[in-house]
Formats: structure tokens, C-alpha cells, sequence
């Protein structure tokens, strides 16, 4: 069988550095390269979260279970009332969408059924 183009050259597995020169010189480079692209953040700095949004770390989890509840009880309720404007498929698209949601209201008014107080459970 003829090949058009010729098989590429047998090349020997070489070092890239010529001299040991060459991997001081490579070594130094990034070095360099990773004190400019890559800044080293400390790990022993806390972490502070943006403060915009913010749950008092103070409530109690019954509280957070209950609005959880609320907020996909209202969510639910919401994507219901948008799929009564809609036909078809984005009528469909919608539905699921809310029963997705009815269902994880569901599993967060179940826990919230099963939560015992801390102070109870005692």
C-alpha cells in the first residue's frame, strides 16, 4: 500500500534541558510565573461570607424548617398560578416544575413534623 505522506522522523527520548543551566534557568521561570499568576492565599485566614443576605446564626432550626416550609409552600403556589396562563408543552414544563417543588415541601414539612426540641429531647 503507498502512503502519500512519509512516516515523521524516529526522534530520541532527550532531556529538554540541555545543560543543567537550562533547568536552573527553567525552574526560575516558574518561579516566577507562579508568583505572578498564582498568589498564594493563606490558609489560616477565615473565611468571611457576604453579609447582604443573612440568617441570624441564633435561630433555631424549627424556625428555618417552618419558613423553608412557607417559602416552597409560596413557590409552589406561584408556578401553579403561571401554568393556569399557560398551553402545551411550557404548561407541562411548568407543572413539573412546581410539583418538584410541592415535593420538597413535602419532605421539609415531614422533618418539621419529626423535629423534636432540643430542649424535649432531654
Amino acid at each position: 500500500m503507498f502512503k502519500i505522506t512519509p512516516n515523521p522522523p524516529e526522534s530520541d527520548d532527550v532531556s529538554p534541558y540541555e545543560t543543567p543551566d537550562s533547568k536552573k534557568l527553567n525552574e526560575a521561570a516558574d518561579r516566577a510565573l507562579d508568583f505572578y499568576l498564582k498568589p498564594v492565599i493563606p490558609k489560616d485566614t477565615p473565611r468571611k461570607p457576604s453579609t447582604i443576605y443573612i440568617i441570624a446564626p441564633d435561630i433555631d432550626q424549627e424556625t428555618l424548617l417552618a419558613n423553608a416550609c412557607e417559602s416552597l409552600a409560596s413557590a409552589s403556589v406561584m408556578l401553579s398560578d403561571f401554568a393556569g396562563l399557560l398551553e402545551g408543552p411550557q404548561r407541562n414544563t411548568v407543572l413539573g416544575i412546581q410539583q418538584s417543588v410541592m415535593l420538597g415541601e413535602l419532605a421539609v414539612n415531614r422533618m418539621l413534623d419529626n423535629f423534636v426540641p432540643p430542649s424535649a429531647a432531654t
